[in-house]
């Protein structure tokens, strides 16, 4: 009874999540390095930004499956089922909900980007708290240091900079919407501590 609890509660906040994120790309002041990604690439092929960031994390998942040296089928099913539910979540906020309001003020664009990621950084930070559900990169990153004699450090800073470098190229090559700005210096100041908070 108690696990079925926590894991309702885990979907809460990895949708809880879902909605920061979204809050951050309202904002327009760039994202995050991982969404830096996935912005500029929805934009390149006009894919709905939520749903190329559940096809990165599937791919993400896939890898997982693949290194897992005691893969529990059942536990991939709920991430899959998890990372359905997330990208379609933002989907609904930045298409069909935040259009509702714009925001001309640089100030209150700031602010509900550190909102956002506060926000984001919550849902994260009590995911992990309960340990059901699990974010495929960060599971990425720690099969391969178990098995390697690099980090996961290594490889999560390794993963964010291949994202800020992918995107600059796709952004200055095909003339797409800068999304490595501000945001993402705040991001990457900001969400580690309010996950640890969070977490703890």
């Amino acid at each position: 009874m108690m696990n079925r609890k926590n894991l309702t509660l885990s979907f809460f906040y990895y949708l809880l999540s879902a909605f920061g994120i979204s809050l951050t790309l309202k904002a327009s002041i760039g994202v995050s390095s991982f969404n830096s990604l996935n912005a500029t690439l929805a934009e390149f092929s006009q894919i709905k930004i939520g749903t190329i960031t559940a096809i990165l994390n599937f791919l993400f998942l896939i890898s997982c499956l693949l290194l897992d040296r005691q893969p529990k089928l059942k536990n991939y099913l709920t991430m899959s089922i998890a990372l359905l539910f997330f990208g379609s979540a933002i989907n609904l906020f930045t298409y069909f909900v935040f259009p509702l309001f714009t925001l001309h003020s640089y100030l209150l664009k700031c602010l509900l980007f550190i909102l956002g990621t506060i926000i984001a950084g919550i849902g994260t930070g009590k995911v992990l708290k309960y340990q059901l559900l699990k974010f495929p990169i960060e599971t990425f990153c720690l099969f391969l240091a178990e098995r390697t004699t690099y980090s996961f450090k290594f490889y999560r800073y390794s993963i964010d900079l291949f994202c800020i470098a992918i995107a600059l190229l796709l952004t200055f090559t095909f003339h797409l919407t800068l999304m490595v700005r501000e945001g993402t210096v705040i991001s990457f100041l900001l969400l580690s501590p309010v996950i640890s908070f969070a977490k703890d």
